[in-house]
């Protein structure tokens, strides 16, 4: 089949040229973003392979319909971009990576927690011009601090591992418990229980009606003083202004992000000869204890090794049986 993979970096080039090796799969790479002014370029292919940042609302996915393109391959496990009842209308499935490497993530959420806690983003800069001076580089220990988990899912069950074995207490927030995570001692409880407690609240969880701005101006005047904040699952789960105001305010004492709400004309490009138009961006970019990643939590061999090879048999199941385990189904209304 005839792939047309958007988005794409040399990175994704090189993993989805080695895993479509063993297929009879063609690829065509483009760098653009997918969105209605590029839909076009998908004429005279079979299979669209789109990652986070790419439109699939409902007037894109006509366009490809009409291209004669049934078949969306997600290489992510998100797909809050993709209208799916407008796929289902236009006869398009949606099949996407639902895991590739939890210990990716997890592992770099707790990167951001430690480099903000111990300002190691400051020190190095202030080693490198000579300044060895501690003031203002104070930490705390990690032991014995509660930790809030929302989402206790692969990612969130592997962050809790690694908090455990700092000795954090565990709380966490899911609609289905994790028995994982709960021999860790994990103590599940509801959402304004789970801001009280937590000395450090990270979020694992899908983007969905009910987690979209899931910590709002009521969700932070409900934390601790001095609360740091991770967030390597989905931009929109955060209320950006409300962070700002809670940072400025003193409440939230650290906030590591690796996702931002209107991530897509920014996140995965080098921009750095240009103004950034992001007003809020910008703004949290001036804050010392603000550390923030463009969505490199997933960024490892191992993982983009699974992302490309699941992707490849995906578009391959779905072409030999007309179906695939990783198909992805609009909510019943």
């Amino acid at each position: 089949m005839k792939i047309i993979v958007y988005s794409t970096k040399p990175y994704d080039r090189r993993f989805l040229d080695e895993a479509v090796q063993s297929s009879n799969h063609s690829l065509t790479f483009l760098e653009t973003r997918l969105t209605a002014a590029t839909v076009k370029l998908a004429a005279g292919h079979d299979v669209v392979c789109a990652f986070v940042n790419d439109e699939l609302d409902e007037g894109i996915l006509k366009s490809l319909a009409d291209m004669g393109i049934h078949l969306i391959a997600l290489r992510c496990a998100g797909f809050n971009n993709v209208d799916l009842t407008a796929a289902k209308k236009n006869a398009i499935s949606v099949v996407r990576v639902p895991e590739y490497s939890p210990h990716a993530v997890a592992e770099h959420a707790v990167a951001l927690l430690l480099a903000l806690n111990r300002n190691i983003h400051r020190a190095y800069g202030r080693t490198r011009d000579g300044n060895f001076s501690l003031e203002g580089l104070l930490g705390f220990d990690l032991y014995g601090r509660t930790v809030g988990v929302v989402g206790t899912g692969k990612i969130g069950c592997e962050f809790a591992k690694i908090m455990n074995g700092f000795g954090c207490h565990l709380v966490g927030l899911d609609i289905h418990t994790n028995p994982e995570c709960e021999a860790l001692g994990m103590d599940y409880v509801q959402l304004p229980e789970l801001l009280q407690r937590a000395d450090v609240i990270s979020l694992h969880c899908p983007l969905t009606p009910e987690t979209h701005h899931l910590i709002d101006h009521d969700a932070i005047e409900q934390m601790k003083p001095d609360v740091t904040i991770i967030n390597t699952s989905r931009g929109a789960c955060v209320d950006t202004t409300a962070v700002i105001a809670g940072l400025k305010s003193g409440k939230i004492g650290r906030l590591g992000l690796d996702v931002y709400e209107e991530e897509a004309d920014l996140f995965f490009e080098d921009l750095s000869d240009q103004v950034i138009p992001d007003d809020t961006l910008s703004r949290l970019l001036t804050f010392p204890n603000v550390l923030i990643t463009g969505h490199q939590a997933f960024f490892t061999k191992e993982a983009l090794a699974c992302i490309a090879a699941t992707t490849i048999q995906n578009v391959t199941d779905f072409e030999e049986t007309g179906k695939c385990k990783n198909q992805v189904q609009p909510t019943p209304a």
